[in-house]
């Protein structure tokens, strides 16, 4: 039995390590126009895509190679650009905005902000849901709801804010 194929890339090298970096941007700025979820809060829908890319670009990554080698190149590629990319937007704040967004302003003192819910594409069912796995069960009770740049949502109850003296405006 012959063990060259296993080891015996098709390409070379270099063909892998640019494929897996042309396709990494290319599927990384793809999720980032799909919007902002955690993996934990991605629909049925999300996933599937997600999925489904993976599997449409693998041949365009490993150009119909199956070598170990071919397979062992692309991993460390993904590998050092997911790397590069984090200490590149730890560095900079305007690629991590460009990146992994921005936080965003979901309900402002107990209302809803309607023009961030269309942005994000959320509807109202998505938001209760939410802040209900935060223990919050009315919008009313939320002082501030953010929709943070990794899909979490970071909640000020009214309750927690100070109290004010009186006659102080509110």
């Amino acid at each position: 039995m012959n063990a060259a194929p296993l080891w015996s890339a098709s390409l070379p090298l270099w063909s892998f390590a640019l494929r897996g970096a042309i396709v990494y941007v290319v599927v990384l700025l793809l999720l980032r126009l799909g919007g902002k979820r955690q993996v934990g809060q991605m629909s049925a829908s999300d996933f599937v895509v997600l999925l489904l890319i993976s599997n449409a670009v693998q041949n365009s990554m490993n150009g119909g190679d199956n070598s170990i080698t071919g397979g062992v190149v692309l991993a460390a590629t993904l590998v050092a650009l997911g790397s590069l990319f984090s200490y590149l937007t730890y560095r900079s704040k305007r690629l991590e905005n460009l990146i992994e967004g921005s936080p965003r302003i979901l309900v402002h003192h107990g209302k809803i902000v309607e023009a961030n819910m269309r942005k994000e594409r959320l509807s109202v069912y998505e938001l209760r849901t939410m802040l209900r796995h935060q223990g919050v069960h009315a919008f009313e009770e939320v002082q501030e709801a953010v929709l943070e740049s990794d899909g979490s949502v970071s909640i000020i109850r009214k309750s927690e804010l100070p109290a004010q003296p009186r006659g102080a405006a509110s």
